[in-house]
């Protein structure tokens, strides 16, 4: 791996960057002129314009792209941070710690790309573009093949070995058309990129048993979508990735987890039931962050709702 040209947790003027390297001094996404490298700047301030970047774990890092009204589409930045690989670039990373002054994190690597639901400057809900990034270096637990297959003219075979060897990507993702459109804004767009979020934010394993075959495994929400409002229902922490028998029971509330992540079963199942199909009763969820309470004492509220019925 090349040596690091920004020393990690060093705070930078955004401006001093620019007057030394080049690039859009306003954009979130800078390619320089002197140097070939995309800078990448990430904030809250950003949320105004539907913009929702965040850690889905130490290695994963998920950035949306630029265009502040309307739908995202491939072109400027995106474009060169979809094909940053293919053209030589290197992605760093800053985020903004107060105004006109960022902190360099990581240096990133294309790992993929989707759609996913968002809003834009004018509050009008459009479809925008999530790229999912690891540190570069890092090598993910995962057949990236697993994730799911990009929209792309060419073969399978052709997409995932570029990207497990960090050479260049070829993906000509695809735009639905108006009609597609207007079905994925009115259903579930962005499901795609929210099942990756989700495998990611869970390291690819379920969350109670660590089994790790993402063939076999569910990523779900913990309140439903039904039952959830838009924001909720897009929310990586109210998401969750189970085998199939967890999923099974945990969907229609005959298990719930505590806050403390303690599993509870319905006694409406006998004892003896649970336990043949490998439902202990003594299993534990690890990895809860606090974002994940509130959805799970909204599913534990509904689980002891039904005991009560």
């Amino acid at each position: 791996m090349e040596q690091l040209p920004f020393i990690p947790n060093q705070v930078y003027r955004r401006s001093s960057l620019h007057d030394q390297y080049g690039g859009n001094r306003q954009s979130g996404i800078s390619p320089t002129v002197q140097y070939p490298w995309i800078l990448i700047f990430s904030g809250t301030r950003g949320q105004q314009h539907g913009y929702k970047d965040r850690w889905e774990n130490k290695n994963v890092f998920s950035y949306t792209g630029e265009g502040q009204v309307g739908d995202m589409t491939f072109t400027r930045g995106n474009l060169a941070l979809h094909d940053h690989i293919r053209n030589g670039r290197r992605v760093f990373l800053f985020e903004y710690v107060r105004t006109g002054y960022v902190q360099f994190v990581s240096e990133l690597s294309l790992v993929d790309c989707d759609y996913f639901e968002t809003h834009d400057s004018n509050q009008d809900l459009r479809i925008g573009i999530k790229f999912f990034f690891k540190r570069a270096g890092v090598e993910l637990d995962i057949n990236v093949e697993e994730l799911g297959k990009p929209v792309s003219t060419v073969s399978q075979s052709d997409i995932l070995q570029p990207i497990l060897d960090d050479q260049p990507i070829i993906y000509d993702y695809l735009r639905p058309n108006i009609t597609e459109r207007s079905g994925l804004v009115n259903t579930r767009v962005g499901q795609g990129a929210y099942r990756k979020s989700i495998l990611h934010r869970w390291e690819y394993k379920c969350a109670v048993t660590n089994f790790n075959d993402l063939r076999i495994l569910i990523a779900s929400h913990i309140v439903p979508w039904k039952d959830a409002t838009d924001q909720e229902r897009l929310d990586v922490e109210n998401g969750i990735l189970l085998s199939p028998a967890y999923d099974a029971l945990f969907d229609k509330h005959l298990i719930t987890f505590d806050n403390k992540g303690h599993i509870e079963l319905s006694s409406s199942i006998e004892t003896s039931a649970y336990h043949k199909i490998g439902v202990t009763g003594s299993e534990k969820i690890n990895n809860i962050s606090d974002g994940m309470l509130s959805y799970l004492s909204e599913h534990h509220n509904v689980f002891r709702s039904k005991l009560i019925l």
